[in-house]
């Protein structure tokens, strides 16, 4: 079992930087791909950056060249860092983790941390 807890968050002005860590237990956390997923009030949760086991990374189109994922497996722990705000960026953001293996799929989610970006 993988426990997530995410931290980081909190409230910037636009344009602004903020860096989510997503700390994870377990001696297996290198085996599982990472991605922090955000949900504003009203909307449904979306994934916004994604990082493989092996580091390949993928991004929803809107933070694209804003947003940056990474993961360091020695520390077990999972960095979005967040350059050039916006106030459409404001949500609660999670972690997760899920690993496909043969017979069953594995998912784990943090509790979330509030981001808000004021205009």
């Amino acid at each position: 079992q993988v426990q997530l807890v995410e931290s980081g968050g909190g409230l910037v002005q636009a344009g602004g930087s903020l860096r989510l860590s997503c700390a994870a237990s377990g001696s297996t956390f290198r085996l599982y791909a990472i991605g922090w997923y955000r949900q504003a009030p009203g909307k449904q949760r979306e994934l916004v950056a994604r990082i493989s086991s092996g580091g390949g990374t993928n991004y929803v189109d809107s933070v694209k060249g804003r947003f940056t994922i990474s993961r360091d497996n020695a520390k077990n722990t999972v960095y979005l860092q967040m350059n050039s705000l916006k106030p459409e960026d404001t949500a609660v953001y999670y972690c997760n983790a899920h690993l496909s293996a043969v017979l069953q799929e594995y998912d784990y989610w943090g509790q979330g941390t509030q981001v808000t970006v004021s205009s």
